[in-house]
């Protein structure tokens, strides 16, 4: 009987050590691998405030978790440059992604949303070397 309340005494870190990492797995996206990249460059109108970039940026990185074809997202403001204030690194799996991103109800919703703050907008599509 001692032996056996040993046991359980042991048991229990493992088994809640267990649940935690089933826990933290299945919130853990691993990486997936991609293959087709869309670089979205856009400027903004000189009216558009700080609180409406702010908006756009967030609302852009949201489309993530939203469309499950983005493979990966960056975005960063441009370094020095005139002509485009920030890009967004958008990546696919597959071509295919990117067609399913530009139709998504949740990008063009987002496109309806801050078009208005735009002054121009760069898209290019590329593969990614590997």
């Amino acid at each position: 009987m001692k032996n056996i309340i040993q046991a359980i005494k042991y048991a229990k870190p493992v088994f809640g050590l267990c649940c935690f990492m089933m826990l933290i797995y299945g919130a853990y996206t691993p990486s997936q691998k991609a293959e087709v990249q869309e670089i979205i460059c856009v400027k903004f109108k000189k009216d558009a405030s700080p609180a409406d970039i702010q908006k756009h940026m967030v609302a852009f990185a949201e489309l993530r978790r939203e469309i499950p074809q983005i493979a990966a997202y960056s975005a960063g403001k441009t370094l020095a440059s005139e002509d485009y204030d920030v890009m967004h690194y958008v990546s696919f799996r597959t071509e295919d992604g990117i067609e399913i991103f530009n139709n998504h109800p949740k990008h063009r919703q987002f496109v309806a949303d801050n078009e208005k703050i735009w002054d121009k907008v760069l898209v290019i599509n590329a593969d990614i070397e590997k």
